[in-house]
């Protein structure tokens, strides 16, 4: 059992952070769960067992509603408030914070990461706009996250694509034929392994990047 740690984060009510240790940790990596699901996500729990053999501790945290049992997030600058309140517990190790999340946790990320201080930001599945509305574009999120950030996105993410995305400092790495929650057809012939591990490769590659 991995250790959780019950946060309080103001009016928001409590959120919750499931610690992945590493041996020697040279990061911490803190991932946010989507709109739509929670920590059980496979490509948040296959980062998590995977990245502190390469000495990243890796965070899942659950924002205050997921704890309280709701099925619908709340509005964007309330995601933001709990996770800067939670941003201290992040830190007290007293290393480098990565912040990152899936979806709706990669934007809440992309938004405060400056402000925070962040080492900076791992946008899993970011949702560069609904399904159908490209005109609805959230590339000033991803574009203003203001330090190093990696977008893993699958290439069939009814979000956005990845040809779909603007040119920008940040970058990005491509899950064949994947769509939003990294899931490929079977007539694709990639098996959920080998796309986990094409996730968990590259954010060690990137993480590892950071120390440089």
């Amino acid at each position: 059992m991995e250790p959780k740690e019950i946060v309080p984060v103001g009016a928001g009510g409590d959120a919750r952070v499931t610690w992945f240790g590493a041996e020697h940790p040279h990061h911490t990596l803190a991932l946010g769960h989507g709109a739509g699901g929670g920590i059980e996500a496979r490509d948040l729990q296959a980062i998590a067992r995977a990245l502190p053999a390469h000495g990243v501790t890796v965070a899942l945290v659950e924002q205050p509603w997921r704890v309280a049992g709701k099925k619908v997030a709340p509005a964007p600058r309330t995601l933001d408030a709990a996770w800067r309140d939670l941003w201290p517990a992040l830190t007290k190790r007293g290393l480098p914070v990565v912040a990152g999340g899936r979806s709706a946790g990669a934007r809440v990320a992309c938004r405060t990461a400056a402000g925070l201080g962040a080492a900076g930001v791992l946008a899993l599945s970011f949702p560069l706009h609904p399904p159908g509305r490209p005109e609805k574009s959230r590339a000033d999120e991803l574009l203003g996250s203001g330090v190093p950030t990696l977008v893993v996105q699958g290439g069939s993410d009814p979000f956005g694509r990845p040809e779909e995305f603007p040119d920008g400092s940040y970058e990005l790495v491509q899950v064949a034929h994947g769509d939003h929650g990294f899931a490929v057809p079977k007539r694709a012939g990639i098996g959920e392994e080998e796309t986990l591990v094409t996730i968990t490769d590259a954010v060690t590659k990137w993480m590892a990047s950071l120390r440089e």
